[in-house]
């Protein structure tokens, strides 16, 4: 059987064969690496190599690490390096080393460097009108980038230096910038030593102060009229400006007086009501933004002013002419004029739109505002407005738009089965709300339905659920939708499904003995509805059970497992959806692989603990049955006679003791499983010369155990010298009480005399403290005795403490 990995190292036959030359070669010489990024290095071996070694550029060998990966086998090892940073630059060294001590060795230069990377880069960039704007573009990259701006798709060059600015730190500076300099700023940043690129993208944001002006800044009014007049405000500004109302000093407040409100394009509006004669006077108009703030003055003088007396709302239908009414009084007579508020295009009398559709006539305090051909989007909202040279008042009306029912889907073809229901949707936009029925071959569906129809309405939606019974079922359906304007028809099909076609190229590919991929193609059709999954059966050639596997969800490789070795099976697809499923695909054949020996295992070696070497074995290709054990075969390289350890195919590793030490051994390890014996794999490895007796080798002979035990008997051999010094010195410690103990017995009376008599004995009542610091309230206490000798005894004062 051909081996599918070579050994890492094989034995030298007795004979006098020449051994090759060592020779190392790195898969790479230099290697260019962004911070971050991960890459590895094979280093390759020829001839007998009995170690390979890394080296980074400190000179250091290198151990694995969690950045740092290192996979070695006899004669190849590969360095991995994850997220590389820029200190791990350099040249790293790989050195091989053979039985006798020469070493060769190959190199690899890595250069790390800093990706273009933008820091922190802010969009939108606001600045105010008329300054000297400074885009910020702070962009980091080694070497140093190149920063090339754009706007408008066009690069600013030298030409542009007399507005634009390329400063040292690559921001963009703009000189007095202005509204037309406001957009989208790129700024690109290169490395030509890289040919990388890229860009991001600023919006410079412009704010302008606000610019007021009013319509109309005096305005005429008659006290106890029971009126209102309304201020006009008109403000632009960049972003857009906040307007309030002051009068006399003081901001005026929304109450029944006074009313706000605001209307696109920038109008902003306060209305005073039921004037009063103390209402004449200055109003002022204030708009602030990010930019500044500007202020205007509007005078109300009160006399008779306007008045509208009759403004009505309209209802039109769609395509007809539509006529508005606005009367006002007052004196003067006013002017009228009108006002649309979806846009704010005003007509006044006379005027006439560009469409032609919208006119004015007016004549006499009455203004009529005449639309030919109302279109929807006219609906809306239009003020009339009535002015004179002492004042002007406003009201408002809303042209509502009748229409034609609107169908509102172009999804007309649906597909079932018998069997299975459908919901068919008719969705209608109308004004007024339509009725919706369906019809089927000119006869009405009821709203109750019938035996395998129902019907679901909603406000502009009407479902229709149909349940196919058989091929009458199928066809065409007629939905209708009516209202007072008109009537309109949207027909609908129901198509009958059909089960998908035949999937077909059925591939099989990654067959083993147990094992079998099945790959295909998607049908040419899914028959109208979504396919579900895919059925795969096989069976042994000349069986009639067929085995079924699905796939997951609609996936087009499928893998077979429990396969029998050296047996043909056949296979077929076939595609399932809603409706069933659709036919086989062609049969195809395939055979599994037969039983066979095993391939060699790998091997890498690591020295155990004193004369034994632990010796890792690594399964490969159990040729289609377990390994069921290991044969491994060892001997000095001066013995013939080889030592044999037989080890279970479970285990993952042999443990070879006791060894010699200072002693080249051999290893010849074969793999075996019911069908045979693999072909050997062979290994060397070197017993060191015998360690030096040191405290470190002393205490690495000992187990757990023992090394607690003596770290215990030191430690209470330390705590015996202290109180001896305790005993001698402090009059205190273990020994002292003992011995006291012992002594009190004997001098109970005297010991008491002595104490009254000197009277230097003391009882001190010590609060006890909790854990967290604070006295305990609870009335234990601990007695200490104080004595002469200045030794302090103490007990319990009759507490639990």
């Amino acid at each position: 059987p051909t081996l599918l990995l070579i050994p890492l190292l094989r034995v030298m036959a007795v004979n006098d064969m020449a051994v090759p030359a060592l020779q190392v070669s790195i898969s790479l010489n230099k290697v260019e690496l962004s911070v971050g990024e991960s890459k590895f290095f094979i280093c390759t071996a020829i001839g007998e190599p009995l170690r390979l070694e890394w080296y980074n550029p400190q000179g250091e060998r290198i151990v694995p690490s969690k950045r740092m990966a290192l996979h070695t086998e006899t004669s190849r090892s590969r360095l991995i390096i994850y997220n590389a940073i820029i200190e791990d630059a350099g040249i790293y060294r790989c050195q091989a080393t053979d039985s006798s001590g020469h070493t060769e060795e190959a190199s690899v230069v890595l250069e790390i460097f800093q990706r273009l990377t933008f820091k922190d880069v802010q969009s939108p960039q606001e600045f105010r009108h008329g300054e000297t704007a400074e885009v910020v573009c702070d962009v980091i990259s080694s070497p140093v980038p190149v920063v090339v701006w754009y706007y408008q798709d066009k690069e600013i060059t030298e030409e542009h230096y007399s507005k634009f600015q390329l400063l040292p730190n690559n921001n963009l500076l703009i000189h007095q910038v202005t509204k037309a300099d406001e957009g989208v700023y790129r700024c690109e940043a290169s490395v030509e030593a890289r040919g990388e690129i890229d860009f991001i993208d600023i919006a410079v944001v412009v704010n302008v102060p606000p610019v007021l002006s009013v319509s109309q800044q005096s305005f005429n009014a008659t006290a106890d009229y029971q009126e209102s007049v309304t201020f006009t405000c008109i403000t632009s500004g960049s972003p857009d400006p906040v307007v309030t109302w002051h009068r006399k000093g003081q901001q005026l407040e929304p109450s029944e007086q006074y009313f706000f409100s605001k209307l696109e394009g920038g109008r902003s509006m306060l209305t005073v009501r039921n004037i009063r004669q103390g209402d004449g006077g200055t109003y002022s108009c204030r708009a602030t933004n990010k930019a500044g703030s500007q202020e205007r003055e509007l005078f109300l003088k009160v006399f008779v002013q306007p008045h509208i007396t009759l403004l009505k709302n309209v209802t039109a239908v769609e395509g007809s002419a539509a006529m508005i009414s606005c009367v006002a009084e007052g004196e003067p007579l006013p002017e009228i004029s009108w006002r649309r508020a979806s846009d704010g295009q005003t007509f006044v009398d006379g005027d006439k739109s560009q469409d032609g559709r919208f006119e004015v006539r007016g004549r006499h305090g009455k203004s009529v505002l005449a639309i030919s051909g109302v279109r929807l989007a006219d609906l809306g909202r239009f003020d009339c407005e009535a002015l004179s040279r002492i004042g002007g008042h406003q009201k408002s009306m809303f042209l509502d738009i009748e229409y034609i029912p609107k169908f509102l889907t172009n999804h007309t073809i649906f597909y079932s089965w018998e069997g299975n229901p459908v919901n068919i949707s008719c969705d209608v936009m109308s004004n007024p709300p339509a009725t919706m029925l369906w019809r089927r071959e000119r006869f009405t569906i009821s709203a109750e339905g019938t035996a395998n129809t129902r019907v679901h309405s909603a406000e502009g939606k009407s479902v229709l659920e149909v349940t196919p019974t058989s091929d009458r079922d199928f066809g065409r359906y007629n939905c209708t939708a009516r209202n007072n304007i008109g009537v309109r028809y949207q027909e609908f099909i129901l198509a009958q499904a059909d089960v998908p076609s035949n999937p077909y190229s059925v591939r099989l590919s990654a067959v083993s003995q147990r094992l079998a991929t099945v790959t295909f193609m998607k049908p040419d059709s899914h028959g109208g509805v979504p396919i579900s999954y895919y059925l795969v059966q096989y069976k042994e050639v000349g069986s009639q059970d067929w085995r079924d596997v699905k796939s997951h969800s609609v996936q087009t490789t499928v893998v077979l497992t429990g396969l029998e070795p050296n047996t043909t099976y056949e296979v077929r697809v076939a595609a399932v959806n809603g409706k069933g499923q659709g036919e086989f695909s062609h049969t195809e054949t395939f055979q599994t692989l037969p039983i066979r020996e095993p391939s060699p295992p790998a091997v890498h070696g690591q020295r155990g603990m004193g004369k034994a070497y632990r010796l890792g074995l690594v399964k490969q290709d159990d040729g289609g049955m377990p390994i069921v054990e290991y044969i491994v075969k060892y001997k000095t390289d001066k013995e013939e006679q080889w030592m044999t350890k037989l080890v279970p195919g479970a285990n993952d590793f042999a443990m070879l003791q006791p060894l010699q030490w200072n002693t080249r051994y051999e290893v010849e390890i074969t793999a075996r499983n019911v069908k045979g014996l693999s072909e050997p794999t062979f290994y060397q490895f070197f017993m060191p010369q015998k360690p030096d007796i040191t405290a470190e080798s002393l205490f690495s002979g000992l187990g757990l155990g023992a090394v607690v035990g003596l770290g215990l008997g030191a430690l209470l051999l330390l705590l015996v010298l202290v109180d001896i010094s305790c005993f001698f010195l402090r009059h205190c410690g273990l020994l002292m009480c003992i011995t006291r103990t012992i002594c009190s017995k004997k001098t109970a009376t005297s010991g008491k005399g002595k104490e009254m008599e000197e009277g230097k004995a003391a009882y001190l009542k010590l609060p006890l403290k909790e854990e967290n610091g604070k006295e305990s309230l609870k009335p234990d206490t601990i007695e200490i005795k104080v004595h002469s000798d200045n030794s302090i005894h103490t007990k319990p004062d009759d507490s639990k403490a």
